[in-house]
């Protein structure tokens, strides 16, 4: 039951569904074929638990993921997660193929696609995201990570950007600004992230974190990358990411971000 006072804390979990191209990052190659067929065996793993878990999630794909996987977009739809867009393709992007990649996703799910998050958060100008016909964005990590990003003063809720655009940060701990981003989960002792996760909904009314399917793959930690990036991969993480679920669901509402906006829950600050 709410507490009088205290909303229920509102839980968004999504997923990056996009090629496995993080080997190239450190000198390593992989397949092309790979690179997709890692990440669709992590995508099927994550729609059987949030099926089993039974709360809905947003996919954020790739139009190159979709091509390929046509069936993984119907069954999103049809299991009435939202789906949002990541871009064309993971490796490149274009400003011009913002509105070409939400297209395809509405084309092909039959739902209408508002959300759009750029690929390894890099920063896209919010009117080129307005503009290709988008609502909102969650490419902010409200934090200061040496040689990523720097954000320390950025709103740790979701608001409006000048343009009109919606805002989704990622959660991060209040006033200290610690992330709770994949790495963080990835890395933390599980019952020390889940308190972290815990306190933060509690605190702020708002949880949002995103992770990778190639995470719940084995064969991910096969390609040399750095140990803290591949831990727990395959079936641990996915272990991890129900008894987290679970946790949380306790605690909270999951709902998709469209779900979010629709609740009227006004601007934050």
């Amino acid at each position: 039951m709410e507490k009088k006072g205290r909303k229920t804390p509102s839980l968004l979990l999504s997923f990056d569904i996009e090629e496995f191209d993080l080997p190239e990052e450190y000198g390593k190659h992989i397949y092309e074929e790979d690179k997709f067929e890692i990440s669709r065996q992590g995508t099927e793993a994550l729609l059987d638990l949030v099926d089993e878990c039974g709360i809905p999630a947003t996919f954020f794909v790739t139009g190159s993921f979709a091509k390929k996987y046509p069936h993984l977009i119907r069954r999103m739809a049809e299991e009435a997660h939202e789906i949002a867009s990541h871009g064309m393709d993971h490796s490149s992007f274009q400003t011009s193929l913002l509105e070409e990649s939400r297209l395809l996703l509405e084309e092909m799910s039959g739902k209408t696609v508002t959300g759009f998050r750029m690929a390894r958060l890099a920063k896209v100008e919010k009117e080129e995201i307005l503009k290709a016909g988008y609502v909102y964005e969650s490419s902010l990590n409200p934090v200061w990570l040496p040689g990523r990003y720097n954000h320390f003063s950025a709103p740790l809720l979701p608001f409006r950007e000048k343009c009109g655009l919606w805002q989704f940060p990622v959660s991060a701990l209040p006033l200290i600004r610690f992330p709770l981003f994949w790495l963080s989960f990835k890395n933390l002792p599980l019952a020390v992230y889940e308190f972290l996760a815990g306190f933060a909904g509690k605190r702020t009314g708002y949880f949002n974190m995103y992770s990778h399917p190639w995470e719940y793959q084995e064969e991910s930690a096969d390609y040399r990358v750095p140990s803290y990036i591949v831990r727990h991969a395959g079936d641990a993480q996915l272990d991890r990411l129900r008894s987290l679920v679970l946790f949380l669901k306790k605690r909270g509402n999951f709902m998709t971000f469209q779900e979010f906006l629709s609740a009227g829950t006004g601007e934050k600050t």
